[in-house]
């Protein structure tokens, strides 16, 4: 057995960054654990470069110790429900925050109180003014970009910590019309530099927010993981978590962990954090079953690894009457935000309606499908050239996250039959939509084909199917009540008093908003309650 760490927190994606530096920093005994490799910038962005098929994995390695789900053949999650669940992960330094968009939202108020207000979902441990000051801190630590005169309907206490963006031209073209039909086009707030913020460069526009930042002017998690680094923290790679130990009486003792050659040890730790995604968090979990615990650590309600939930996506694209010029500047600048609340909530879910800055390159036939196309139907040369340039000037697409409900028979199991490079089972996934969620995707068709009516755009298409957000929550759900949740309000397990989580396997409902800020905000409100409860 190693030496007694003060604090061992697994995963090195954005929520375990947080609490590493933020716990460090306080002069503790930190070591944060990673699955995957450390990732050199420039390496991974000439592996995109020359990368064949470009899908947001595409830069990085995918390791036989630290394997993870693929967007296309994907060998790693079996998936068992009517509805596959199409959001994918990275398991390296810095987690999924190397190819996240960068929008950093707050929830709203209402996004907490969801059963009440609507009936439907549940409500959180915790209201949107508990977490308020931690937003703040969140926005400066990861560097916000906003438009200052701007609520979003949250109410804020700072300005951001830097001036938002210029809208993108397809922004101003949808402005339009967007009044009339009773929307306003905000440029949404971002963890990407408008200037120059804490030794990052601003945003040069390269287009390829995902899968790479190639100048880290969008925040990542590795920011903070070299800050934890700095204060003390010690950082293992390639160790793959595979089992929690526990004491008779519920206390975690140490935490096993695998490395690519098959070797293992046990680091002890007075307090362990859970901060892998809303996957391997609780299949971590369930793995750890013992006579003790026959349901595996922290599952005395039988919830871990329930409740899973995304944003399913409704994609519809268009050509604009004008040319737009997409593919300059970050992937999405703008939103359409009315719909994020409302009565509507009691009959579908909410959504949030993003203008796409992509082209169609995820809603329909990219530029290389097309230039094919045009080919099949005999152009070649000038004509040729022609054709695929106008048809790339007026490409616009609309992307709805739509909000699901927690069910309880959606859920992460580990998959015995299973196992990756080191021996370890894969995830087993049941997933599917609700109807309050599809009604919300329903809703969202018809929203998108006026506002694409109204601008006189053609070939309006949508996606026959919902997309994945990337954005994978529930499944180690917080709550007050330990036979429904795993977790409270401060993240702490409600079964072992000295294990706690990170992340967004601890949100009860979704809501539209992308989840990075609140996960964020959350990870600095745990991480002063484990300073604390250290303190007892």
């Amino acid at each position: 057995m190693s030496h007694q760490n003060d604090i061992v927190v697994v995963g090195a994606g954005v929520a375990g960054a947080l609490v590493a530096w933020s716990l460090a920093r306080r002069g503790l005994a930190v070591t944060l654990v990673e699955a995957g490799p450390d990732i050199d910038r420039s390496v991974a962005l000439e592996k995109f470069r020359h990368a064949a098929i470009r899908v947001p994995e595409s830069p990085y390695p995918n390791s036989a110790h630290a394997d993870r789900p693929a967007t296309i053949q994907d060998q790693y999650l079996r998936q068992e429900g009517p509805d596959p669940m199409r959001s994918t992960f990275l398991r390296q330094v810095g987690g999924t925050t190397w190819h996240w968009l960068g929008t950093a939202l707050r929830l709203l108020p209402s996004d907490f109180e969801l059963h009440s207000r609507h009936g439907v979902g549940i409500d959180w441990p915790l209201s949107y003014a508990d977490l308020a000051p931690w937003y703040d801190l969140a926005e400066n630590e990861l560097g916000v970009s906003g438009q200052r005169e701007q609520m979003y309907g949250a109410a804020r206490s700072q300005p951001y910590a830097m001036p938002g963006l210029p809208p993108a031209l397809g922004d101003t073209l949808l402005q339009r019309v967007a009044n009339a039909a009773g929307f306003e086009v905000r440029v949404s707030p971002q963890a990407r530099n408008s200037v120059a913020y804490d030794g990052r460069p601003a945003c040069c526009g390269s287009a390829t927010c995902i899968p790479i930042c190639p100048i880290q002017a969008k925040y990542d998690g590795t920011v903070h993981v070299r800050k934890a680094v700095a204060a003390g923290a010690r950082l293992l790679t390639d160790s793959v978590a595979v089992r929690i130990e526990a004491a008779a009486n519920g206390k975690i003792t140490g935490l096993r962990l695998r490395r690519p050659d098959g070797s293992e040890s046990l680091l002890a730790t007075r307090q362990l954090v859970i901060a892998a995604n809303a996957i391997e968090g609780p299949k971590l979990l369930l793995m750890s079953q013992s006579e003790r615990f026959t349901r595996g650590i922290a599952n005395r309600s039988d919830a871990v690894g329930r409740y899973l939930m995304d944003h399913p996506v409704q994609l519809t694209r268009a050509l604009a009457p004008v040319p737009v010029w997409q593919r300059r500047g970050p992937q999405e600048v703008s939103s359409l935000h009315e719909l994020r609340d409302g009565t509507h909530r009691d009959e579908h879910g909410a959504m949030l309606i993003n203008i796409g800055n992509q082209g169609w390159e995820w809603a329909g036939p990219n530029l290389a499908a097309l230039s094919q196309q045009y080919i099949d139907a005999g152009l070649s040369g000038l004509p040729l050239l022609q054709a695929v340039r106008d048809h790339a000037s007026r490409e616009m697409t609309l992307v709805a996250l739509t909000e699901q409900l927690p069910q309880r028979d959606n859920r992460v199991q580990p998959d015995y039959t299973r196992l990756d490079g080191i021996g370890i089972p894969k995830p087993r996934i049941f997933f599917r939509l609700d109807d309050y969620t599809q009604r919300a995707l329903a809703r969202a068709r018809t929203v998108h084909d006026g506002l694409f009516t109204a601008l006189g755009a053609t070939e309006i298409g949508h996606l026959p199917y919902a997309e994945g957000a990337g954005h994978i929550m529930g499944t180690t759900r917080m709550g007050h009540d330990p036979a429904t949740s795993v977790a409270d309000g401060q993240g702490r397990s409600h079964d072992h008093e000295n294990l706690w989580f990170a992340g967004a396997s601890l949100f009860p409902t979704v809501g539209a908003a992308n989840p990075t800020l609140t996960i964020a905000a959350l990870a600095l409100r745990t991480s002063a309650a484990i300073a604390q409860a250290m303190q007892a």
